[in-house]
């Protein structure tokens, strides 16, 4: 293995370890504002796995790029539905409480 790659997985093995540990510590309260957050962030990843992709790299970043792309695409797309059923959530609160009027 080369230096660079040994660099390269202490910076993901460490990205995982803290990502995990601040997630679980996330109150339910805040968790519709954080998935927010994190679909910015999972755009933000689409924008540089494309550029990886169609910057003519060969072999694993290649591939590396394009699994990061498809993860990143599901991570936004899933974190929009539970948004969305989230807000439903509250909004068919309200119309209940106003007796079923919009």
């Amino acid at each position: 293995m080369t230096v660079e790659l040994v660099g390269f997985l202490m910076v993901f093995v460490l990205a995982v370890f803290v990502g995990f540990e601040i997630i679980t510590r996330v109150p339910p309260t805040l968790h519709t504002p954080l998935m927010s957050g994190s679909n910015a962030i999972s755009g933000i990843t689409i924008v540089g796995a494309i550029v990886v992709v169609a910057a003519g790299y060969t072999g694993a970043a290649r591939w590396l790029g394009v699994v990061a792309l498809a993860m990143a695409t599901i991570n936004v797309v899933g974190g929009y539905v539970v948004t969305q059923r989230m807000l439903n959530m509250f909004t068919s609160r309200k119309k209940r409480r106003r007796g079923g009027r919009s």
